[in-house]
């Protein structure tokens, strides 16, 4: 929290929220990534000619966009990666099988499903919310990893 910058962080969210919203306008769906990105794996049923197109320029535009911001003068953010190698691939396992097991991710349920006031969308949010804030406290508190 020693480099958080409100305005930077709002025009950030307001971006990611005007994204969704044209996604939703213009073509009626969800920008819920782990959706988008297994959409590319597993084309969902009745996709005449398959659908990757969208997919695929939706993913390369959440590439593009910190090259965006380099080119403009933002420069890379300093990050700093404390924790080893077995328990980020252990934490990335977790949450690949918990995107799975929700039937989405954080930008599906967390922004577009609780935007459009998503019964199942605030179940899921307060799930993962929960499980995050239990798993950082075991794992800082009690574990000590």
């Amino acid at each position: 929290m020693e480099n958080f910058t409100p305005l930077s962080a709002l025009i950030g969210g307001a971006l990611i929220g005007l994204s969704a919203v044209i996604l939703w306008v213009m073509d009626g769906r969800v920008a819920g990534i782990s959706g988008i990105v297994g959409g590319l794996a597993d084309p969902p049923q009745g996709s005449v000619g398959g659908d990757a197109g969208w997919r695929i320029a939706f993913l390369l535009g959440l590439l593009a966009a910190p090259l965006f911001y380099w080119t403009a003068g933002g420069g890379y953010p300093s990050v700093t990666i404390t924790s080893s190698l077995p328990l980020l691939l252990g934490g990335g396992l977790l949450v690949g099988f918990g995107t799975r097991l929700g039937g989405g991710c954080t930008s599906g349920h967390g922004v577009c499903g609780m935007a459009r006031l998503s019964p199942r969308s605030l179940a899921a949010t307060l799930v993962f919310m929960a499980a995050g804030f239990a798993t950082v406290f075991v794992a800082r508190h009690l574990v000590g990893a």
